[in-house]
């Protein structure tokens, strides 16, 4: 019965990181967003990070890969 409630919880915390990220993405593309400027410091931050190779976390119970 634990291990049951254990998956559970596992599949509502994915569902809710992946709506959180949708509601994130959704907000981005908003024409009155995009259209500020950012930071180059911070672009280049990203692209860094970006650039690194994906990384699997097994401790996340999840096929996913997500980048470190």
């Amino acid at each position: 019965m634990s291990q049951r409630f254990h998956i559970r919880q596992s599949e509502q915390g994915e569902r809710r990181w992946l709506s959180v990220l949708v509601d994130a993405m959704e907000e981005a593309s908003r024409p009155e967003v995009r259209n500020i400027p950012c930071d180059k410091h911070v672009v280049a931050a990203v692209e860094t990070r970006l650039s690194r190779p994906a990384v699997a976390y097994p401790c996340y119970g999840s096929a996913f890969s997500f980048r470190n």
